[in-house]
């Protein structure tokens, strides 16, 4: 008796284990065929009841599209032919992805089912039988094409075999590197390191050395990998500045002959203290009529950069400088950027310029928009202006100080229309001849920055105006726009709901300018408050992220209904794409393929994107590099972020970021709350809010991952 009730429960199987079974035998024999009967007996199910409920489940299963009754009883796995082509997505902890290029939603891909395959590899995937209360999966079948990918990391040597050690999110595994693919790297060495294959029973991929940037911690080796873990180029290629050599910095006396002269008119450049790109200067004349003549003179980098020419087609591939914490990759080669094209005191140069008649109101009477030629009476930096600006003293004191006060009612007059006040600080650091950082210090826009920017805006704004504003009966013309669309409701709610802990109001339905007027309210009232930077932090996230494209939905944040990038060809590409557009169509040419732009205006969008997550990088290894030292100091700081692995804390006194793990949070069991922005511990509900102050002690700084970590004092 005792041994029949032991075979009965042998044979007895909860339903969740009887459907993982049941899902289990289809997909391990997706072109075959089974009855009821057959499922039971091949999953271990043998008394009538269960047989039932196998009935059950195969009738859900089949109701649920999962599997598909083929003929009277006799059902088979539904994925069968079911397949997708779309991007892999690899993530080192184990979470990888298909995109699926229709543009459906992710499905994950188990490592067991992706052939190896890499980061942007386009692949076809056979979509698996989705089980019930389970997320979707895929299997790769095929990888179509391989997108090429280097990775970046410290070089471990051993006497026969090399391993690259890597940070990489995309990456769980070293990269196994024969000792004949070293490239002469050695241990220690920073080195980029491409993949050639990964065999199926292989655990590591196998790579080849490409590059060796230097002694991993050495600056040049630290800030060359950052940039070629971000995809961006390190080095100039000799060609490009063979070409560049080639181009003769004298101007011919036809040419001079074709442009309006403003070599004796007052023209100055105001710029950063360690600039060498003078891309912009500003020429000063009263006019007999009382009024004021500005002139918005930009180089005129197109005249000597022709299109599909080996300098404009590496251009467009930078398609922006890239500014690291202490050093400018140039878009353009270093005889244009700094030395032809550069707007240097006391040399003539061809400009592309916008010339604006303004009266005392800093209302634009006329402008015009045409080549000139200039020469610049003084190279100021901002500290410079800034002082004729506080002081009232010194050369040109006239000049600089009536731009100051038309450039102030213009600002005026732009936040009235709803621009958005976002004037953030910039972290900058001292640094010594080997690149350490010596001390944090933050970078405010002052008067003469300001005064720069507002002429710039109007400049920028007046050429997106003369070809974006069509006359009637006349055709619309393709042009590169810079877009800021409206901020998601979503997002601003959320941002609404997540300040009111601090006891601000904002009002997110009505028209435009009365929601950008309460943003600017919001950021006037935290001035000066700890959680200042916090707010402006959050409210910059609810926001759309400008770009570039050739359909014009105005730009938000400025409140312009036209806008455009004309001022900076030096380091933007798509500010030499408007250059040759609007010498097309000052000319009578007709309009450009639509097209054709609007992908130059992604990839730039792209490209710019990525060159301020590079920049970012660059300042966050400063910044663990600067506190490396610092162990087991405390400080002051506030919450900066919360996930599910811990809180990020920014300190107050030099806003390094850093991180306390979760699991360093001893005192209680803490969970993620998303909503709301905090961990709240599950017995004594205690909470750690974003933007709470608190108090941490650093334990420890690692610059390969780029990482402070924290502890609660």
């Amino acid at each position: 008796m005792a041994r029949n009730k032991d075979k009965n429960k042998s044979t007895h199987m909860r339903k969740e284990a009887m459907l993982a079974a049941i899902m289990s035998l289809f997909q391990s024999s997706p072109k075959e065929l089974f009855n009821y009967k057959q499922v039971s007996k091949l999953i271990g199910v043998d008394n009538p009841v269960q047989k039932m409920q196998t009935v059950d489940i195969l009738y859900d299963l089949c109701a649920e599209d999962i599997i598909t009754e083929i003929d009277r009883g006799r059902y088979r796995l539904n994925g069968l032919g079911t397949v997708a082509v779309g991007t892999f997505m690899r993530r080192s902890n184990g979470k990888n992805s298909f995109i699926p290029e229709d543009g459906g939603s992710p499905v994950f891909v188990a490592e067991r089912n992706s052939m190896h395959a890499m980061a942007g590899d386009k692949v076809k995937v056979q979509l698996l039988a989705k089980r019930k209360g389970a997320e979707p999966e895929a299997e790769v079948v095929e990888i179509l094409e391989r997108k090429e990918r280097i990775f970046v990391g410290k070089l471990q040597v051993a006497r026969g075999f090399a391993f690259l050690i890597t940070e990489d999110k995309t990456l769980a595994n070293d990269i196994f590197i024969p000792k004949e693919k070293l490239k002469g790297g050695k241990n220690g060495d920073k080195a980029i390191v491409r993949i050639v294959k990964w065999p199926d029973v292989a655990k590591n991929p196998i790579g080849e050395v490409v590059d060796i940037l230097g002694i991993a911690g050495q600056n040049n080796a630290e800030m060359h990998a950052i940039l070629a873990e971000f995809g961006l180029p390190y080095k100039y290629p000799a060609a490009v500045e063979r070409a560049a050599d080639k181009i003769p910095d004298l101007i011919p006396a036809e040419e001079i002959a074709k442009r309006e002269d403003f070599r004796q008119v007052l023209t100055f450049t105001i710029d950063p203290k360690d600039a060498k790109d003078f891309d912009d200067a500003l020429s000063f004349r009263r006019l007999n009529n009382g009024n004021i003549e500005i002139g918005v003179h930009i180089a005129d980098v197109t005249h000597y950069v022709t299109p599909g020419s080996l300098i404009d087609r590496e251009a467009e591939s930078r398609a922006t400088s890239v500014y690291l914490v202490d050093r400018t990759i140039p878009m353009l080669p270093e005889r244009l950027c700094n030395l032809i094209c550069s707007l240097r005191p006391d040399e003539e140069k061809l400009c592309f310029s916008t010339i604006f008649e303004i009266n005392d109101n800093a209302e634009v009477i006329k402008s015009r928009i045409g080549r000139t030629i200039i020469k610049s009476n003084q190279r100021y930096t901002y500290e410079e202006a800034q002082e004729v600006i506080e002081t009232g003293e010194g050369e040109h004191k006239d000049a600089i100080l009536t731009l100051n006060t038309l450039a102030k009612k213009i600002r005026e007059r732009r936040f009235k229309n709803g621009a958005i006040n976002f004037d953030r600080y910039e972290v900058k650091f001292d640094i010594d001849e080997n690149g350490k950082p010596l001390r944090v210090y933050f970078k405010e826009a002052k008067d003469s920055n300001k005064l720069i920017e507002e002429f710039m805006l109007l400049a920028n704004r007046t050429v997106a105006e003369f070809i974006g504003k069509v006359k009637k009966g006349q055709a619309k013309k393709t042009f590169v726009y810079r877009i800021h669309e409206l901020p998601d409701p979503e997002k601003m709610e959320n941002f609404a709901t997540f300040i009111r802990r601090f006891g601000y109001r904002l009002k997110t339905e009505g028209g435009r300018t009365e929601v950008s007027k309460g943003i600017n309210n919001l950021l006037d009232t935290v001035q000066g408050k700890p959680e200042e930077n916090l707010i402006e932090t959050v409210a910059i996230r609810a926001m759309q992220k400008a770009k570039y494209s050739t359909d014009n939905v105005g730009h938000y944040g400025l409140a312009f209904d036209y806008y455009t990038h004309f001022t900076s060809p030096i380091r933007r590409y798509p500010d030499m794409m408007v250059h040759r557009l609007l010498e097309r169509y000052l000319d009578g040419g007709r309009s450009v393929v639509k097209s054709k732009y609007e992908e130059v205006c992604e990839h730039c969008s792209t490209m710019e994107q990525t060159a301020a997550n590079a920049e970012r990088a660059s300042i966050k290894y400063k910044q663990v590099e600067f506190m490396s030292d610092k162990l087991g100091c405390v400080y002051d700081g506030v919450i900066s972020g919360v996930t599910e692995w811990g809180l990020y804390v920014e300190l107050n006194e030099n806003k390094c970021e850093g991180l306390v793990p979760i699991r360093d949070l001893d005192d209680d069991y803490y969970e993620f709350d998303e909503k709301n922005y905090c961990l709240m511990g599950r017995r004594k509900k205690h909470q750690y809010r974003l933007g709470d102050p608190i108090t941490i002690k650093v334990a420890q700084a690692n610059l390969e991952r780029k990482q402070l970590d924290f502890m609660l004092v």
